[in-house]
């Protein structure tokens, strides 16, 4: 008797394992073709177009940009626009100078002053520009903000606003 009920418990388990193996060669195998459809995905599925818009300090360098300053100094920088859009694109940048009553939108800056705005530039696609070199002071102490923004032209009397780029200052009177 004990030896069949261990047959039998021993069926059972080896039916259990059977069942287990399927659903864990199942899982496996649906894994698989989910992975496979993201890989396929991202191989055929086109990076959507797109531009880039920075700044850099006065070493064209992505870093240790000026955060403090003196009443009168100026502050030099380098603006950089990346063309990813598949065709070429003409544009112009705005450079502003806002204070603790500036607010930065997603559509441009309010209650900041135009300082400078540049001529049109047209760059081909995979290309990118770096501006000659741009200065900007202040004539207040207090925090400041140099802000620039980026238009795209789209006809001669006709601008998109692209981006928008914000560096903070304190200006000191020493």
């Amino acid at each position: 008797m004990i030896g069949k009920r261990m047959s039998e418990e021993q069926r059972s388990l080896e039916s259990s394992y059977k069942s287990f193996d399927k659903i864990v060669k199942i899982s496996l195998i649906a894994g698989i073709i989910i992975v496979s459809g993201f890989i396929i995905y991202y191989i055929f599925t086109p990076e959507p177009p797109y531009h880039s818009f920075f700044i850099l300090n006065e070493e064209e360098q992505m870093d240790n940009y000026p955060t403090n300053a003196t009443v009168g100094q100026n502050v030099s920088f380098y603006l950089g626009v990346g063309n990813f859009l598949e065709k070429d694109l003409t544009f112009r940048f705005k450079i502003l100078k806002g204070d603790e009553n500036t607010t930065i939108t997603s559509s441009g800056a309010l209650n900041a002053v135009l300082n400078y705005t540049s001529a049109n530039y047209t760059i081909q696609n995979s290309f990118t520009w770096i501006s000659e070199k741009l200065t900007i002071s202040f004539y207040e102490a207090g925090s400041r903000i140099i802000i620039a923004e980026l238009y795209e032209i789209t006809s001669q009397t006709s601008e998109k606003f692209l981006n928008i780029l914000d560096l903070e200052m304190n200006i000191s009177t020493t």
